[in-house]
């Protein structure tokens, strides 16, 4: 019995350590996606190419190699500690802010709990029922590390942009907060796995119960309020040169770096919380689990056909790209097409081989319950991404607010607003129950 309890507890130990591993692994790789979509998004506003010349044997993936030049810069950059730091504030603040922005992830379920058995598995690292109060906490720990960075430096003007970043940061996370009211007075729970399988309901027999839908002031204000967290356009204050000196300038090497991948991390890590607070999460409109799980063949066929017609609009697009340029380049740009075309006809010949399974036998049940956790994660992943493109768009987009006028928005704007949103639920849960 004793062997027993404990191959148990090896299996559940196994199973946290993969999760935690997917988690943040895919917060680590956003990283390096949203650096991409941050250059290129710039490129294309300005009307320019971006990045397109660090290459590896010839391969730049459209300027995608240029983050591991980076990496490779930053590790070998000459690390810089100015000789009039407090050390220990100086060297503690770019690990918290790091951690910090890999911890979001820890409670925010990727795909619905995966059934084996008796054996019942949930999709994300922590199982805790504070739900996004565990978010909110861990969220507003950030600005430590940023007032910390900044008070460490021992000069005033990185301790200036620190004192402005928490001013802005504990001002929004108010306004945070009282977005998400709303959504606990309509879903009755704090729990994201229980928020996101209530949103797999329908209003009038069709539409999705997503968070978008009944609480569409209080998403306005989250969104706009994780903007601000994230120190982000048009509330990049703290770090912007045209205001103040940033809190990170007396910082270099990987210590700068971290900064950096810690802002890149966090727009991931807000994106997978909208998603999941008001887009549905893992929710593919109209298909539970269950119906999933029950048509798996079906499904599985029309993952294939996606793919498939995916693939060869890619193809085509790439065939049109590489034509039109070929004389151009004159380098080994014009023999990376290979790379892509054979990764496409990869992906086009699993997706041939899915639809000519033989007949609509249905899958055994441990195919169908993996089929629905990878077609929930890819739909989870799918809707981070396109709210990441967004973060990224506005960067480029909107001009930068003055001090007062960001401290005007929260609070006289945006707080009302909140508060109203409140009320207003209030009354129609208490008509219409």
């Amino acid at each position: 019995m004793t062997n027993f309890y404990g191959r148990i507890d090896w299996i559940f130990l196994g199973l946290t350590t993969a999760k935690a591993v997917f988690a943040w692994g895919l917060t680590l790789g956003f990283i390096l996606v949203n650096i991409f979509l941050e250059r290129k998004i710039c490129a294309l506003i300005q009307d320019r190419v971006g990045p397109n010349r660090a290459n590896i044997l010839g391969v730049r993936l459209f300027g995608f190699v240029l983050n591991f030049a980076d990496a490779v810069k930053l590790l070998f950059k000459e690390d810089i500690t100015p000789s009039f730091v407090n050390k220990t504030y100086y060297l503690m603040a770019p690990p918290i802010i790091m951690t910090i922005a890999l911890m979001g992830m820890s409670v925010v379920p990727f795909a619905d709990d995966l059934v084996v058995g008796s054996l019942v598995i949930p999709m994300r690292v922590l199982d805790l029922n504070v739900g996004f109060l565990f978010i909110l906490a861990i969220t507003s720990l950030s600005v430590y590390s940023l007032v910390i960075g900044g008070f460490g430096s021992n000069s005033k003007y990185p301790l200036f942009a620190a004192m402005r970043s928490c001013a802005q940061m504990i001002s929004y996370e108010i306004v945070m907060g009282l977005s998400l009211v709303g959504l606990v007075m309509v879903y009755g729970a704090v729990h994201l796995q229980r928020l996101v399988v209530a949103q797999g309901e329908m209003l009038f027999g069709f539409i999705p119960k997503w968070g978008v839908v009944v609480q569409p002031l209080g998403c306005v204000l989250f969104c706009i309020a994780a903007l601000a967290e994230l120190n982000r356009t048009p509330f990049d204050l703290p770090e912007g040169e045209s205001e103040i000196i940033g809190f990170h300038v007396e910082y270099s090497s990987m210590k700068f770096a971290l900064f950096f991948m810690a802002e890149y991390a966090n727009i991931f890590v807000a994106a997978a919380i909208i998603t999941t607070l008001f887009f549905g999460g893992w929710q593919l409109p109209w298909l539970s689990t269950e119906t999933i799980k029950s048509n798996a063949p079906v499904v599985l066929r029309a993952c294939a056909i996606v793919a498939l017609t995916a693939a060869a609009v890619a193809a085509y697009l790439l065939h049109r790209l590489y034509s039109k340029r070929r004389y151009q380049w004159k380098d080994l740009r014009e023999k990376e097409g290979l790379v892509f075309y054979g990764v496409l006809a990869c992906v086009g010949v699993l997706s041939i081989m899915a639809m000519l399974l033989p007949g609509f036998t249905p899958l055994s049940p441990i195919m169908a319950s993996g089929l629905a956790l990878l077609l929930q994660a890819g739909i989870f992943i799918v809707k981070s991404f396109i709210i990441c493109f967004i973060v990224v768009w506005i960067r480029w987009t909107l001009p930068r607010l003055r001090y007062d006028q960001l401290m005007a928005l929260g609070w006289k704007i945006m707080l009302p607003l909140g508060i109203a949103n409140i009320v207003v639920t209030g009354i129609v849960v208490l008509l219409f129950p």
